[in-house]
């Protein structure tokens, strides 16, 4: 899907094979992922603005994401493909589905494999055409598949036309002219059945609040072991509420996430180089069995904590030099 593009006057197009050269882009724009499968780590992103809208088509990885939409002309976000796997607050989403929003949300997104989706950002002076019921509303829709299919070509046809003809995109007529047809085709995807149950608003609320009171007490007390039982008397559930409230969200048991959460923290402080060492990084984030420490570490980064720190020495020397 990326291959057939080139940057343009008219496309901005960004690939990333480094997850370390992605997170500093992720975290301007308000957003907080952990990969999950840092060893096939590959991201892209396409990116072309119209009078009104500006579309952006991304291949996204394994990951947590949480992120902060902002949106107060809305969004249409929908897959490109028919292999998505995805879980937004909970709620299992395949590639049947698009989501909408129009203000502002703090949505919560675990992704088991890499996707390829679009994002339809709508600007707030474009006229209403009756899409959006609710403000402040992430909502998941059953599209037409006719709509569905017509729509993912139509943002094909005009990211190729940004990228081989970006003279195009300076006339405004032909920009408005694509805009409209993009509009037109989004009108049929919202033509939903309203008599059937084929729209759900996705909350979850009480699972989110109960992983972010998780994400407090770990980033509170990040040298002391954390036990389930403990944890869910201190926040007043019981252990299947606490655990199956993780296991919604996040995608992972209790004590899978919080290790992880832990050795993205180690990673970041080894990643920052100085005058510290493995034992004193791992320690601060509640890893006392250095032995067992490496271990996991390198499972899931692929290299020896050593050898992110000596990376993190290195990059320091540079940028200081």
């Amino acid at each position: 899907m990326f291959d057939a593009l080139a940057p343009s006057s008219a496309l901005q197009l960004t690939g990333f094979a480094d997850v370390d050269a992605f997170r500093p882009i992720e975290s301007m724009e308000d957003s907080k992922s952990i990969p999950l499968d840092i060893s096939n780590f590959s991201a892209a992103r396409a990116v072309v603005c119209l009078p009104a809208c500006r579309i952006i088509m991304m291949r996204s990885f394994a990951r947590i994401l949480d992120t902060a939409y902002r949106m107060p002309g809305g969004m249409v976000l929908l897959s490109m493909t028919d292999d998505l796997q995805a879980n937004v607050k909970g709620l299992d989403l395949d590639a049947r589905y698009f989501v909408t929003l129009r203000g502002n949300d703090e949505c919560h997104f675990v992704e088991p494999q890499a996707n390829y989706h679009a994002m339809v950002i709508l600007s707030p002076a474009l006229r209403d055409r009756g899409w959006f019921d609710h403000g402040n509303d992430l909502r998941a829709h059953v599209a037409n598949r006719p709509a569905l299919l017509h729509t993912r070509q139509l943002l094909l046809d005009i990211l190729r036309t940004a990228s081989v003809q970006p003279l195009l995109f300076e006339s405004t007529e032909v920009a408005t002219h694509l805009q409209e047809g993009l509009l037109l085709a989004l009108d049929d995807l919202f033509r939903i059945d309203t008599t059937s149950d084929r729209t759900a608003s996705i909350q979850g609320e009480r699972s989110i609040k109960l992983v972010q009171r998780i994400d407090d007490y770990v980033a509170a007390y990040p040298t002391a072991p954390i036990y389930t039982a403990d944890l869910a008397g201190e926040f007043g559930v019981s252990v299947r509420t606490l655990g199956g409230a993780v296991s919604k969200v996040r995608g992972m048991s209790l004590h899978q996430y919080i290790r992880l959460k832990r050795l993205w923290a180690t990673r970041a402080r080894l990643l920052k180089g100085g005058g510290a060492t493995v034992a004193t990084c791992a320690r601060a984030q509640g890893f006392h069995h250095l032995g067992e420490f490496a271990a996991v570490y390198r499972a899931t980064f692929h290299e020896a904590p050593s050898d992110t720190l000596a990376r993190g020495r290195q990059g320091g020397l540079v940028s200081s030099s």
